[in-house]
């Protein structure tokens, strides 16, 4: 082989090293700009690039959206998604009861964040049968809302607003955590609502609220997330402390019910409480106005 061909030979070799490294270089690039985060269920949730146009189908959802920064990408929530003000200019897709999969299909969503516990296996799966992108949230502690709040960022392109908001309420929580979940423990019931009588169990978030404030959920071994009770189970627990929610601002009338059983001790000690339900049944940052407020709640059981 005269030098000429051996250089000819040698440019192409280069030629193919260089075309090869360009290629993984350009798949490398390509993988880094792939999103990629594992929702609530352990399903791995992957966009090309960050979301654009996210649909909410739950009110907290909506909540943690706007939190992580990515509230003017949600094009569509579900009804009583009224926090922030601005969420409520928001189209509505239905409620998290009655999803209007034609409406969500029409705002052409490149992700849809799903609630697992108010929507279920059969609406998920209608959603993913669509070829719809679902991260699906359903936090059953309180990190994973921080969590959520990451994740949430991560998806739409707010790394750096997500992560600020998770870590303020981290600090938030560490502090309520060291203050007052190792202090005596207090016996709670956790009333939703009185018409069926109704509580939550042991997997709920709320317990978690309540081992946060160093009290332990009186009902926290039911079978079902959000089991009907008859009066004689409470009767029967005899919790230190009733704590009611309902459904608006106000206290509801219904939790005075209880004075008609004097033997409880949370009649006895006066201690019928009230918390707004949207401190601390929305699966958000708020939820820790409605820990603090617990957590008072409970040291006044302890200081009788």
């Amino acid at each position: 082989m005269n030098n000429f061909m051996m250089g000819l030979a040698l440019l192409l070799l280069n030629l193919l090293w260089w075309q090869g490294a360009q290629g993984q270089d350009v798949q490398g690039k390509s993988a880094q700009a792939q999103i990629a985060v594992t929702d609530n269920v352990g399903r791995e949730v992957v966009l090309a690039q960050p979301a654009q146009r996210i649909i909410s189908l739950a009110p907290h959802v909506t909540e943690n959206l706007f939190s992580a920064g990515a509230g003017e990408q949600v094009v569509g929530v579900v009804d009583y998604s009224n926090y922030p003000k601005a969420a409520t200019q928001v189209p509505s897709v239905g409620s998290f009861v009655q999803l209007n999969l034609e409406a969500i299909v029409a705002l052409n969503p490149d992700l849809v964040v799903a609630w697992h516990s108010g929507h279920g296996d059969m609406k998920l799966q209608s959603l993913l049968d669509l070829g719809l992108t679902v991260y699906v949230s359903d936090p059953r502690d309180l990190e994973t809302v921080a969590v959520n709040i990451e994740n949430f960022g991560t998806l739409s392109g707010h790394h750096n607003q997500a992560l600020q908001a998770a870590q303020a309420f981290r600090l938030e929580l560490s502090r309520l955590r060291q203050q007052y979940s190792q202090l005596a423990p207090v016996g709670v019931f956790y009333q939703v609502w009185n018409n069926p009588l109704q509580t939550l169990n042991g997997s709920h978030l709320i317990s978690d609220v309540i081992r946060l404030c160093g009290g332990y959920n009186v009902f926290a071994d039911a079978i079902a997330i959000a089991p009907k009770l008859a009066v004689e189970s409470v009767l029967a627990a005899n919790p230190q402390a009733i704590v009611a929610s309902g459904m608006g601002e106000a206290r509801p009338d219904w939790l005075d019910e209880w004075l008609q059983w004097p033997s409880l001790q949370a009649v006895q000690g006066n201690h019928l409480y009230f918390i707004p339900p949207d401190y601390v049944q929305r699966h958000t940052v708020r939820i820790l106005l409605g820990a603090d407020m617990l957590c008072r709640q409970l040291q006044q059981v302890r200081s009788q």
